[in-house]
């Protein structure tokens, strides 16, 4: 979705306009805009700045670095090779930038169900996750995003229920050593994934009972299949281990649709959020354009929060 033409008045209003640089005027000699200081950790992907950068996907994190982004998340690190999970991780040190989630895929387990109990599902879900273990060392990952798959509908709620918690319980010993969090997405994207609210995903969380097994709360499908952002995060919480971001319709950035991301963002800042927010969601306009447009969103979203404090002397003056 486009973004309304009051957002850019919003921008003038909030004096960030000056921040970012304006959309039309991302030409092929036109540098970056100058580095923002995020507030909060926005975690880009590959992909999501291309035009400024180009394809190598190092040539975009320099880029995403010096937007001033502290975090990158990427879907598709299992399907890299090694040696690129290994430079990855090497450029992300190099940047002071935070891995964050990469998907626990064994193939198309969204049908391939942990629901069922089959011992072969599982089999294949454990092992891996051993691999994934591997790939977070070599990427200076933590977190890495798991999604039970299908409905069985020939089994009741409960027993599928119960099929999930005993093979995460397995999972969570393999990451536990190694101090890894899996964090289960409830998803938007089909009624027939079995794992779609936040209370749903709390209760799993619960019974597992493992630091290595949280809740990675998606606001975009949140804001999809329960709403109530704010109230719905405050009641999960406790087991919430990662957040991403994604506007509604459209999933887009913000400020591309219905979701009012400036006091969304208040009041995970003002609960003292120390992670990463993953920027999972398309952008609404194309090209340069779109890139600098998507980075100008994130610029005023985040101009809302309150800044920190200036540090003081003995005497009460300001450094």
């Amino acid at each position: 979705m486009i973004r309304r033409d009051f957002v850019k008045k919003s921008l003038a209003a909030a004096g960030v306009a000056s921040i970012g640089i304006p959309a039309t005027a991302a030409k092929e000699d036109t540098p970056l805009p100058p580095k923002a200081k995020f507030n909060l950790k926005y975690a880009p992907h590959f992909g999501m700045f291309e035009n400024l950068a180009g394809k190598d996907l190092f040539d975009q994190l320099k880029v995403m670095s010096e937007l001033g982004f502290t975090a990158l998340e990427d879907n598709g690190m299992m399907g890299r090779t090694p040696d690129t999970q290994a430079k990855i991780g090497e450029t992300l040190a190099k940047y002071g930038m935070t891995m964050g989630v990469f998907v626990v895929d064994g193939g198309d387990n969204w049908k391939t169900s942990l629901t069922t109990g089959k011992q072969d599902f599982k089999d294949n879900f454990l092992k891996t996750c051993r691999t994934a273990v591997e790939v977070a060392k070599r990427c200076n990952a933590k977190w890495m995003t798991v999604v039970p798959g299908f409905y069985e509908r020939s089994l009741p709620i409960g027993i599928q229920t119960g099929h999930v918690i005993d093979v995460l319980r397995q999972a969570a010993a393999i990451f536990e050593p190694h101090g890894l969090v899996m964090v289960l997405e409830p998803l938007s994207d089909t009624p027939d994934l079995f794992l779609r609210n936040s209370d749903q995903t709390y209760m799993i969380c619960r019974a597992v009972n493992s630091p290595s097994c949280k809740i990675l709360f998606d606001m975009y499908h949140m804001q999809r299949n329960e709403g109530e952002i704010i109230v719905n995060m405050n009641r999960t919480w406790d087991e919430i281990g990662y957040l991403q971001i994604g506007d509604n319709p459209g999933r887009k950035e913000p400020t591309s649709g219905e979701m009012n991301y400036k006091n969304i963002f208040k009041h995970i800042h003002a609960k003292g959020w120390q992670g990463i927010l993953g920027m999972e969601h398309g952008n609404a306009k194309p090209g340069k354009d779109g890139e600098v447009a998507l980075f100008n969103a994130y610029v005023e979203v985040d101009s809302f929060l309150p800044k920190p404090a200036a540090a003081t002397t003995a005497k009460g003056k300001k450094k």
